[in-house]
This record gives structure tokens, C-alpha cells and sequence, in this order.
């Protein structure tokens, strides 16, 4: 089995699913999905999206565990994590899954304000759904410190979490939520000492990064593509940013948590050119940033939703350009300490690393 290109195709293709959980719906980053672990890696598979219908991957309950086939044939067996906090209530009566959820097999994640300010602006990004989640009453409009630190505390102990993930809508305020997400991490650090990520809008003011200094172990600044075309048309927000303050939060950012501590999601799939891709790739890494590729996942509900992600090959050329340019400049998923790269659920990229 080759594990890296079998994630690849699961994370293009989805699988389908009867008699288990699917994952969550909505939410901010690739939601619509179940996490599946097999073959040393875990992978955040579409389990919800119209594409996932005429995916060849099912999976199915043998026996008591569950296989993972191809058109019928077996490839292997999978787990799916287990979240026992879930199961809990914090000290005010909410479920503790409306304050934090277990992502990939270790990291515990949330979006620390679920609103956004471009949300019902022509500015929003067709691909998001944080505000989704929301709408459902699967999550609250803002979890408290207190809040997030309890649910911490829970995961940390009962099923072994040994990271966190926070991100947010952004605010109107000029910190654009990084106020808050120092404030909720400092709560978190104080009560489990976990590694922390945080994500944000690269801001105008650069010291406002330097905040998060004393609580934050790495950052997230997500571009998303490197073609400002794309970002005009699926993204307008993002595309009203200046690329130099993103290369300006980068350097910052990297000058406070170190090499391949910053990360920056780029999305495969939203019309951009492979060159794009791979060349925006390299830029990002010579800064020291790591560049977390995704393919395009159509959440429903969303403005992308009857869009379908990039063809598996694609992303495996991809991967493996991204993965020369990783090794030439010796950065390594497995240096970074928190978040995104470091759960891996969500690319194939870290799993194509040699």
C-alpha cells in the first residue's frame, strides 16, 4: 500500500460512509469530513460533499472494524479517532463539542470567535464555513478563556491531546482577533502547558503579532493561493491585502517562533496554475514558512459547494515538487510544534516528505 498517494486520492475523492460518524459539517478550514487512520499517517477524508457519491472509496464495518475498500476490493483497515471530552459538559451546561473538537489524532481545535466581519459582505470567502457551524447550533459565537481552557484540561487527560489549534473569524478591530487568540492560549498554557497554534489575518500594525509571544508556540497567515486573480474572485478579502504585508507578517512572524513555525495554507483546485503553486511554494519557504496545500474541499452550504476539488494526480505532482523544494531547504513537518502541519489530517504534503 502506498500510504501518501492512498491519502491523496481519500482527501480528492472522499469515501463513502454508512453507520459512523462523518465528521463535522461546517466550521472554519476543510470541514465535511471524517478523520481516518491507517498506514502511520491520518487523513481528514470528504465524507459529505455531492462528489463523494461517485468516489470508488467506501467504508465499511467487518467483524467489528472497519475496512477500507476500492471499488469493493479491500485495501486496509481504519480507525477513527475517539474523543472522549466530547462527551463532557462544561461547568456552565454547554457540551464540551460546541467549545472544541479533536482534529486528526492529537490535536485539539476550535475557532475561538465564529463570526467573521467579511461574512455578509461580497468580500467572504466562497470556500469557508465557519459561520455555518454557528447557524446549526453545533458551536457558540465565542468560546470564553475559562471555557477553553476546562475543555484542554479534558482532552489532555482523557484521550491524550498533545497540541491545540486555535483560529477565528476575522474581527473588525484593527488586531483582527489576535487580542483574543493571546488571550484564550495564555488561559490554555496557564492550565495544560500544550504546544499552541494560533491563525490570523496578517495585521497592519506588526507588533500586534509580537503579543502572542508569551503564549503562542507557532502561527498561522494564510494566503491561501499565490494567484491574485484567484483571490479576487473566490476571496476578496484576501486579495485587498497587500502581498507585502503578508511577506512583512511572515518575516515577523518567523523572527518570533523560528523556521517552520509559521505556516500558510495554500487551496489547490480554485483555478490556479501548478506553477503558482509549486513557485509560491518555494517563496514561502525560503522565508521560513511552511506551505500547508490543500485541494479545494466543497463544503455544502458553501459558495464553492457544486465545485469539485483537483484530479489525484495533480496533487501527487504537486506534492512531490513541494516535497524536493521541503528537503532541498531542510525544513521538515515533524520540526513543527502545533497545529495544522503538525496534525497533518488535512495534506498529503507532509506524507510525501523524504
Amino acid at each position: 500500500m502506498d500510504t501518501k498517494r492512498l491519502k491523496t486520492e481519500l482527501l480528492c475523492l472522499g469515501a463513502r460512509v454508512s453507520g459512523i460518524d462523518r465528521g463535522r459539517r461546517a466550521g472554519a478550514g476543510p470541514a465535511a469530513g471524517g478523520m481516518f487512520i491507517f498506514g502511520g499517517t491520518v487523513a481528514n477524508v470528504p465524507t459529505q460533499s455531492w462528489f463523494v457519491l461517485q468516489s470508488p472509496y467506501s467504508v465499511d464495518t467487518e467483524q467489528g472494524h472497519l475496512v477500507l475498500k476500492k471499488n469493493g476490493a479491500r485495501i486496509t483497515e481504519v480507525r477513527l479517532p475517539v474523543a472522549r471530552f466530547h462527551n463532557l459538559k462544561t461547568r456552565d451546561g454547554i457540551p464540551y463539542y460546541k467549545i472544541a473538537l479533536l482534529h486528526g489524532a492529537d490535536c485539539l481545535a476550535t475557532t475561538t470567535i465564529q463570526t467573521c466581519v467579511y461574512w455578509n459582505t461580497p468580500k467572504r470567502c466562497k470556500f469557508c464555513a465557519i459561520e455555518l457551524s454557528l447557524q446549526s447550533n453545533a458551536t457558540i459565537a465565542k468560546k470564553s478563556p475559562e471555557q477553553l481552557a476546562e475543555v484542554a484540561e479534558a482532552a489532555k487527560k482523557l484521550d491524550k491531546v498533545t497540541h491545540v489549534t486555535l483560529t477565528t473569524g476575522t474581527t473588525s478591530t484593527p488586531d483582527k482577533g489576535i487580542n483574543y487568540l493571546a488571550e484564550t492560549a495564555r488561559a490554555i498554557k496557564e492550565a495544560t502547558g500544550l504546544p499552541i497554534h494560533v491563525q490570523f489575518e496578517p495585521p497592519s500594525d506588526l507588533s500586534m503579532i509580537d503579543t502572542l509571544y508569551d503564549a503562542v508556540d507557532t502561527a498561522g497567515i494564510h494566503i491561501e493561493s499565490f494567484d491574485r486573480a484567484v483571490l479576487e474572485r473566490v476571496a476578496k478579502c484576501k486579495a485587498d491585502i497587500p502581498f507585502e504585508r503578508y511577506i512583512a507578517a511572515w518575516k515577523r512572524a518567523v523572527e518570533i517562533f523560528g523556521d517552520t513555525q509559521v505556516s500558510t495554507y495554500l487551496i489547490a483546485g480554485l483555478g490556479e496554475s501548478d506553477e503558482s503553486i509549486i513557485d509560491g511554494s518555494r517563496f514561502a519557504v525560503e522565508l521560513g514558512v511552511y506551505p500547508f496545500i490543500v485541494p479545494l474541499r466543497p463544503i455544502p452550504g458553501t459558495m464553492l459547494e457544486k465545485d469539485k476539488p483537483p484530479e489525484p494526480e495533480r496533487m501527487h505532482y504537486i506534492y512531490e515538487q513541494v516535497a524536493d523544494i521541503l528537503h532541498d531547504c531542510g525544513m521538515r513537518w515533524s520540526k513543527n510544534r502545533a497545529g495544522c502541519v503538525r496534525c497533518r489530517a488535512c495534506s498529503g504534503l507532509p506524507d510525501f516528505e523524504y
